[in-house]
């Protein structure tokens, strides 16, 4: 049985990396080519969608025709800040608060409010979910289960969100000890973690100034917790490492992205057309290679346990 390459990405508004952005969603004029180079190799994304996005006219109805070549799947990805009902919390700092910072009953109305907009617009049922910055409590996947909702993939082995902190100061998840491969998560609900793992690695392809460089030879002898997602200076070649790597101990690998990303200046990491450009060239070798390997696509929510 061939092993299943899975695409996730964060379809969110533009910028959302800085608390005071405006939630903007320009960059659903970009989503096409992406979706369209995945569709060049076989691949599937997932695009884990919020509240804004689900209300930008351009996505749902782009949204709507891959839905019908089935050639993509919607699922849900809550910003607690910007998702209805508003409720007003005891904030001790301006960062971006997490749903769990809520009473449970506001926490069920936003995943209500989300999980309703999203099955009436595109006319079927979520069974997907990312939570908003990588973290999650019992409550959470509670209300997950209530809404009918089959699988996560909010759990990235080795990383520790503790010091990112919410808007009421709680801390976010702690997944050092989290494992790497599937499992259910709560009841039903089935954890397909993100694909990181702790490597070493020389990236001579992320060097393009000598503060790039300086970085690689800094971190070339000491483990990274890498994931199959390209950031700023992306590389090819610490991708397929750990892409190799997970073609060894794994049924599948998870490639992620943020939707914002893929258009110039809508994050910090590509703030320009030449990087965007590196970026899809960086995507293109990392999707044919991993053809080569043998991945054939699978939407998020068709990955079962063998």
């Amino acid at each position: 049985m061939s092993k299943k390459f899975i695409i996730t990405i964060d379809t969110e508004g533009d910028g959302q990396w800085n608390p005071e952005a405006p939630c903007s969603t320009a960059n659903a004029k970009y989503i096409p080519r992406f979706q369209e180079l995945s569709e060049k190799y076989g691949f599937y994304p997932t695009w884990l969608t919020n509240y804004e996005m689900v209300n930008d006219p351009f996505y749902v109805e782009y949204m709507q025709d891959c839905l019908k070549r089935n050639t993509c799947e919607v699922g849900m990805h809550l910003h607690a800040w910007n998702n209805p009902p508003e409720y007003e919390l005891n904030k001790v700092n301006d960062q971006r608060d997490y749903l769990f910072e809520y009473p449970k009953n506001i926490m069920d109305e936003k995943i209500k409010v989300l999980t309703n907009k999203l099955e009436e617009t595109f006319n079927i049922k979520m069974l997907s979910h990312r939570s908003g910055r990588w973290s999650t409590d019992e409550t959470y996947f509670e209300l997950l289960h209530k809404y009918g909702y089959k699988v996560d993939c909010s759990v990235t082995p080795y990383m520790n969100w503790e010091r990112c902190v919410g808007a009421t100061g709680k801390p976010g998840s702690d997944y050092r000890k989290s494992p790497t491969q599937p499992y259910y998560i709560y009841k039903e609900i089935l954890e397909v973690p993100v694909s990181i793992r702790q490597v070493r690695y020389f990236a001579p392809d992320a060097i393009c100034s000598v503060k790039s460089f300086l970085h690689e030879i800094k971190w070339s002898g000491r483990l990274r917790e890498a994931w199959i997602r390209p950031t700023k200076n992306p590389s090819f070649v610490a991708l397929k490492k750990v892409l190799d790597i997970v073609n060894v101990d794994s049924d599948y690998a998870m490639f992620m992205l943020h939707s914002s990303e893929m258009m110039p200046g809508g994050s910090p990491s590509f703030p320009d057309e030449d990087s965007i450009e590196r970026l899809y060239e960086c995507i293109e070798r990392l999707f044919a290679y991993a053809k080569r390997c043998g991945y054939e696509g699978c939407k998020l929510s068709d990955f079962k346990l063998k």
